[in-house]
């Protein structure tokens, strides 16, 4: 879901809406996708997260229409996609109108349609969008264009909806238009996010605040690590984790795995399989580990926190086996050539890895890391560097 290359993902949304109309958008609104630096796979369980938005955004330029028609097109699609405001309602999550190359659409419609149903009076609109996310890589492409969708449409249409409320419409049009069955991490950090921040956030509560980093002041960077092997939270393996997961809850006597901690790990390996145990193990430990991170970032003890997101991507490849080739050598390889911790980030089965590393060192973590994925075969990987930004907004 790239925007267009030749210019500013913004400048993209507009002119395209022109294109679409031949009128300037009543409005621009714009929502982040996220890095996750800790807490993976913990957001279903009922968990907690530690995610921060990145400068990478989502753009829609929207434009009321008296028809009752909602049209959304995309730089990133080849035709638009449009829908009656009257079938709203049983579009999801029945069989969609569209054909499969249009499956992209299921993103701002089913923000539309989900909003509708909370209640917000929905009228027409041409929406069309632009992003510089990049997508496939764990960095939350849909979450950003849901999070600028739902914040426009909020506006546009009245609902007066808060962040959090904007952050579940987003979550269940991904869960039911899209069927992806993702819990609310990603919709809560693009609508949330702070500068300079991550979020700590209760996945059971959905309480949620802001955790001052202080990365400049350490001297300290974030390298996202973009494999380029694209992964679909909608695909098998992501389910199947899932349920492992209830599984091992139901086997606890729990309402979710939440409710399990460290110290009840050896009655679950003696009441499950392995395979379920490990997926259960996965879950309680990095629950823990999110909270000694945040303990860590209080106590301005950076390097605890590399050592707690280097024992997250061990768990996840050995435990919850979501891992992949490309992300373990971009982990494994960062280490080697001097940062602090690394972890693969996102749902996983390819993405994005992250690196803590001191600026120094930066350009020596990403010439080491892309001359071991040449050495290897793999296709060279996109390295760039990421600061905590703000989260969902309208900017024009």
């Amino acid at each position: 879901m790239n925007g267009d290359a030749s210019g500013r993902p913004e400048d993209a949304a507009v002119a395209l809406l022109r294109d679409l109309t031949g009128r300037a958008p009543e409005g621009v609104w714009s929502a982040p996708g996220r890095v996750n630096l800790i807490g993976e796979h913990t957001d279903y369980n009922d968990g907690y997260v530690l995610p921060f938005a990145i400068p990478h955004r989502t753009y829609a330029a929207v434009a009321r229409r008296d028809d009752g028609r909602i049209r959304v097109a995309s730089t990133f699609a080849d035709r638009p996609v449009e829908v009656a405001v009257a079938d709203l309602p049983g579009l999801f999550p029945a069989s969609t109108p569209w054909e499969a190359s249009d499956e992209w659409a299921a993103y701002p419609i089913g923000v539309a349609w989900a909003l509708h149903l909370a209640g917000a009076a929905a009228t027409g609109v041409d929406i069309a969008i632009s992003s510089d996310v990049p997508v496939g890589a764990g960095l939350s492409s849909s979450a950003a264009i849901e999070g600028a969708t739902a914040s426009a449409l909020n506006d546009l249409w009245g609902a007066a909806l808060d962040g959090t409320a904007l952050a579940g419409i987003g979550r269940r049009a991904e869960n039911e238009a899209v069927g992806a069955p993702t819990g609310i991490m990603d919709q809560m950090a693009s609508m949330l996010g702070e500068t300079d921040s991550a979020l700590f956030l209760d996945c059971r509560t959905l309480e949620a605040r802001a955790v001052p980093l202080g990365m400049v002041d350490a001297g300290l960077a974030i390298l996202v690590i973009d494999t380029r092997v694209t992964h679909a939270h909608s695909s098998g393996g992501y389910r199947e984790r899932r349920a492992s997961c209830e599984e091992g809850a139901r086997l606890m006597g729990v309402a979710a795995l939440r409710d399990v901690s460290v110290g009840d790990l050896g009655r679950a390996s003696a009441l499950m399989d392995d395979v379920t145990f490990r997926r259960v193990r996965h879950v309680v430990t990095e629950n823990q580990r999110v909270l000694d991170t945040v303990a860590a970032v209080h106590a301005g003890s950076l390097e605890a926190v590399g050592d707690l997101l280097t024992a997250s991507h061990a768990s996840m490849r050995d435990d919850f086996e979501i891992s992949v080739p490309e992300l373990d050598t971009a982990v494994q390889t960062a280490l080697d050539a001097g940062a602090i911790g690394a972890r693969m980030t996102g749902g996983g089965f390819g993405g994005a890895a992250i690196a803590l590393v001191a600026h120094a060192a930066v350009a020596a973590v990403s010439d080491a890391v892309t001359a071991a994925f040449a050495r290897s075969g793999f296709t060279a990987p996109h390295i760039f560097e990421v600061t905590p930004s703000a989260g969902a907004r309208r900017d024009v």
